[in-house]
């Protein structure tokens, strides 16, 4: 006699809704309006919003700037296709940027088509392989600067003295001429001594980051044609800590002068600070990191330059030098930290990333 296959006694269910609460991806559904008609948990988190706020909201309103708009969700739709985009900036509604990964596919439920998205969040991830990579080509373009340097010092220095030389034996008329090689030797020197950039160490010694800033916003203010407006917001629980004052308010002064010179028809200028923990910089791992931010709500910075904005020589504004970004990063080289910048119409934002090593309370 055969016997018959015994059936589970107990089977269990697992229900979409119940599993995707479970995910860390965020997990949404469009219905045909591109209204949010369902989300997981982790939605809340990865936006930074609400449950009651997320709820049939629809899903291109939820930012203040999105490099997304609706035509792609609705072409998905329509054409029942499904594709994904990588690299999306966002500005969430509390004003914070942020760079996600979208995943999207259309489904079909009671003879309607909704619209399956997979939202990542990859900002963190992102900043740090690009930090990693912008650190490496910062070390060429500076290599390549300092030897470019010696090459072009070696022959001025020769044509200098050659013009002084030639000067003595020439009548005062003709002493215009050398004059005139002279002080363009001169000019030509001292723009490869900035191309070089500060060359001591720093000085470390315990300050108080607070007063460096205000210095900065003091002197900033007085050359201020365009009339900006300056605005603190400083993180009292920042300890005073060891770093050289002097060099960080160069680098400071350097992107608040970017800043002023962007606002030329006026606007306004925040001055942050906060302290961050186990933060990354420069592929190290470290306990405590102050970051000073300065953000102005200017123009924006053209996409064209963002990547090579701390490179010498580059500049988005008419006449610049390009060198104020490149000495401001290799102060912050020095210091074992690192500045970062995010930028798009209306909005950009410097970030100086300084390490908290020994602190007066742990002398």
């Amino acid at each position: 006699m055969i016997e018959s296959e015994q059936q589970p006694t107990n089977t269990t269910v697992f229900q979409a809704e119940q599993l995707s609460e479970l995910l860390n991806t965020a997990v949404l559904v469009l219905d045909q309006q591109l209204r949010i008609c369902f989300f997981n948990a982790a939605t809340c988190q990865v936006l930074a919003i609400s449950e009651k706020r997320l709820n049939g909201q629809p899903f291109p309103e939820l930012f203040q700037h999105c490099d997304l708009g609706k035509e792609p969700l609705l072409r998905a739709l329509q054409q029942q296709t499904s594709f994904a985009i990588s690299d999306v900036q966002t500005i969430l509604h509390d004003g914070h940027p942020t760079l996600l990964d979208l995943y999207l596919s259309p489904f079909e439920h009671q003879q309607q088509w909704y619209l399956l998205m997979e939202v990542r969040q990859i900002e963190r991830q992102r900043k740090i392989s690009q930090e990693n990579v912008q650190q490496h080509q910062h070390h060429a373009a500076r290599e390549l600067v300092r030897n470019l340097a010696h090459e072009i010092k070696n022959p001025l220095g020769g044509l200098r003295g050659a013009a002084q030389l030639l000067e003595s034996s020439l009548s005062d008329e003709q002493k215009e001429y050398t004059q005139l090689i002279i002080a363009q030797a001169d000019r030509l020197r001292k723009l490869v001594d900035r191309l070089l950039g500060p060359y001591r160490p720093p000085q470390q010694q315990f300050a108080n980051l607070h007063q460096v800033i205000e210095r900065v916003c003091q002197l900033a203010q007085l050359d201020n044609p365009a009339q900006i407006r300056f605005q603190r917001d400083y993180d009292p629980s920042i300890p005073v800590f060891r770093f050289d004052p002097e060099l960080i308010e160069q680098a400071l002064l350097n992107i608040v002068r970017n800043a002023q010179q962007a606002l030329e028809q006026g606007g306004q200028i925040l001055l942050q600070s906060r302290i961050l923990y186990q933060h990354t910089l420069n592929g190290q791992r470290h306990k405590l990191v102050a970051a000073i931010k300065v953000i102005d709500n200017g123009p924006g910075i053209p996409a064209d330059i963002r990547d090579t904005l701390f490179y010498p020589m580059v500049s988005g504004k008419p006449g610049g030098s390009g060198l104020g970004l490149t000495i401001a990063q290799t102060l912050l080289h020095q210091h074992g930290g690192w500045i970062d910048c995010d930028s798009w119409p209306g909005h950009t934002e410097f970030t100086l990333y300084l390490p908290i090593s020994d602190t007066e309370e742990s002398v």
